[in-house]
């Protein structure tokens, strides 16, 4: 199903089923390409444990809820259609690549969660608005509205600990290997499908991905 065919769809949009090509991959290396979306986006560095790293989160899902609950709204956007709100993702990076231990302080990170596409510039700032007057302490004024094309990339279901990632990621790019494609670049994409503080760490799903380009 296209993203357009999706989108323009009378019933609600589940991402867990209009787009489980994209949210819902195998515990396997695969390759997709990834069209033009749309997100909010805050950038920002440091541990994931640090308090920074949790506003950062808050500040994207007060926004996402924002948008989501509009249609209660005295102005209802125009073409607002029922949809269940994206998971959070995570574009990761370092600061120091000469660094020689991988430290948590040394991450540099895009926070995002993808939005519907009615969602306009001005109707961003409206939002933005009204989320600022509800969580006055977040820091909603580093969010953007951002379109990203990921192109080809590679990606898989991690089961279990961020931890043991480098493990998935080394099956990725073996399977990139085989079938002539290279890893594109040294950052990578993470798409959180459950809550680290109500899902047993052997549970966590996270969707792993990086963009690759032909050898």
């Amino acid at each position: 199903m296209s993203v357009s065919t999706a989108l323009e769809s009378p019933k609600k949009v589940d991402y867990k089923k209009d787009f489980k090509w994209l949210y819902l991959p195998k515990e396997k290396p695969e390759l997709v390409e990834v069209p033009e979306l749309l997100y909010l986006t805050i950038e920002g560095s440091g541990s994931p444990d640090a308090p920074e790293f949790s506003e950062a989160v808050e500040a994207l899902y007060a926004l996402s809820y924002a948008v989501k609950m509009s249609y209660k709204s005295a102005v209802v956007p125009d073409g607002y259609y029922e949809y269940t709100v994206f998971p959070l993702e995570g574009v990761w990076d370092l600061i120091d690549y000469t660094a020689v231990t991988l430290e948590k302080e040394n991450f540099k990170y895009t926070l995002m969660i993808r939005q519907p596409d009615f969602l306009t510039p001005a109707l961003f700032e409206r939002f933005l608005t009204e989320a600022g007057k509800k969580k006055p302490g977040l820091p909603l004024s580093r969010v953007k509205l951002t379109t990203l094309t990921e192109g080809s990339c590679c990606q898989m279901l991690h089961l279990g600990s961020y931890a043991d990632e480098p493990a998935s990621f080394a099956a990725m790019e073996a399977y990139c290997a085989e079938h002539g494609w290279i890893r594109a670049s040294k950052t990578h994409r993470e798409i959180y499908l459950s809550d680290p503080r109500k899902t047993e760490t052997a549970k966590l799903k996270t969707v792993l991905r990086f963009q690759v380009a032909s050898k």
